[in-house]
């Protein structure tokens, strides 16, 4: 009897291990190999042990490869990801067409009202949140405050693009692979054209007038290009036209930078450990040209489920992980204030211990300064800083980038690389049927 019990209870405990191995759920989480993304990969012990039922698969991508990947995924419906790492581009067009779970049903505790104004407007669909913000961003200018001493200049903390171009040459001693700036050259709309389309916007450029003809033709866009060749070909890196975001970084850290106008996220990565520079940086606004708009742009890198995912419960689970306020303590613990994702949270730009981080101000300044319903001078029919929310965008802002990467490369010139743009988004236009 007592063995028979003893193989009874057994069997019985096997059966509940077998059970309790069973109940795990395995999400696949496709992210951006950006350095808080990777960060985050090495937080997970605190994941997992508040979730020891929920197991995570990392699919880590560069930034074009991610959005390509992403895009035919949910398109498609082919349910590869549970969660997506997604911008704020995607997020308005792919609510519409019903292909992002809402994220209105997360716990109380998650705060969304605490989610800046501006970053959670443009996350948000007919009154559904559709996905997490896990850092915000604009643009800035990051530069050598000891190359601007020893060449006898002071950047101002709002300058105009006369002076990023005066500072520039002051900084440039090629025979030591010094380069007065570093920009995005790497072709992708939300490679060389976020930065470029954000650049227009201070000249007065747009990319369609009110009725959505294209405006590479007008003299704005040939201003923006001229000016950015010549910055690049004189005071800028060799093989400009292959770098990104990631490559400048590197190229910053390691000093051969004078200047870098990117992602204010970039901050805690050229003044952390592994900046060969990280005592000599200073920040200022995005550069100006008089005309009331700044070259900065306005994004944010979140986290949103697709519909076609079957394990929505375990990926809200992580999603509220990941860009809740304890996250953002727990790398303050772990990393120091400076190292925490930015640019989401109202409560962060109240803490008395982050508002001693030296780009805190500067980057809450540039979020608030970008405004996405009116982004250039004159008056456009679209929504969006450094892109255009719309559907066809991607397509057309990566080949003009292709376009405008092979001018920077020198195989062609500005005059028509802007030409073949004008030509090449008219006929997408008119296919689209934007222009009549």
């Amino acid at each position: 009897m007592n063995m028979t019990l003893r193989a009874l209870l057994g069997a019985t405990a096997m059966l509940t291990l077998a059970g309790l191995a069973s109940a795990e759920t395995t999400i696949t989480v496709a992210t951006v190999n950006n350095g808080d993304m990777v960060r985050m990969q090495g937080l997970m012990d605190d994941f997992y042990a508040k979730n020891p039922d929920i197991k995570v698969e990392w699919v880590t991508l560069e930034e074009n490869v991610l959005r390509q990947n992403v895009t035919t995924d949910i398109a498609t419906g082919g349910g590869q990801y549970d969660v997506m790492t997604i911008g704020t581009y995607e997020v308005p067009i792919w609510g519409k067409q019903g292909w992002l779970a809402s994220l209105n049903d997360l716990p109380a505790d998650y705060d969304v009202d605490d989610i800046l104004p501006a970053i959670r407007g443009g996350l948000t669909v007919d009154g559904n949140l559709l996905a997490a913000p896990f850092y915000g961003e604009s643009s800035m200018v990051m530069y050598r405050k000891d190359l601007m001493d020893a060449a006898g200049l002071k950047m101002p903390d709002a300058p105009t693009w006369a002076d990023i171009e005066k500072a520039a040459a002051a900084m440039t001693d090629k025979s030591k692979e010094q380069y007065g700036i570093c920009l995005r050259g790497k072709a992708g709309w939300g490679e060389n054209m976020a930065f470029l389309t954000a650049m227009s916007n201070s000249f007065g450029a747009r990319w369609f007038d009110e009725n959505w003809v294209p405006q590479f033709d007008q003299p704005e866009w040939k201003a923006t290009l001229d000016f950015y060749l010549n910055l690049m070909t004189q005071y800028g890196p060799p093989g400009a036209s292959n770098n990104g975001f990631n490559e400048n970084l590197t190229l910053f850290q390691q000093g051969k930078c004078g200047m870098w106008i990117d992602a204010t996220v970039a901050a805690s990565f050229v003044t952390g450990k592994d900046s060969t520079v990280a005592d000599k940086v200073g920040f200022a606004l995005a550069p100006d040209n008089g005309l009331g708009k700044r070259g900065n742009w306005l994004w944010a890198w979140s986290l949103a489920i697709p519909t076609s995912s079957q394990k929505q419960d375990a990926a809200k689970t992580f999603i509220n992980w990941a860009t809740n306020k304890d996250y953002l303590a727990l790398v303050a613990s772990k990393e120091g204030w400076a190292n925490v994702p930015p640019g989401t949270r109202t409560s962060l730009y109240a803490n008395a211990e982050y508002a001693k981080v030296p780009f805190a101000k500067m980057t809450i300044d540039s979020i608030n300064s970008a405004d996405p319903t009116k982004p250039t001078v004159k008056p456009v029919p679209y929504v969006g800083v450094q892109f255009v929310a719309i559907p066809e965008f991607a397509g057309m802002g990566t080949s003009v980038g292709e376009l405008f990467s092979a001018a920077l490369a020198g195989q062609s010139t500005a005059d028509d690389a802007l030409a073949a743009a004008q030509a090449l988004v008219t006929d997408e236009m008119t296919s689209a049927g934007y222009i009549k």
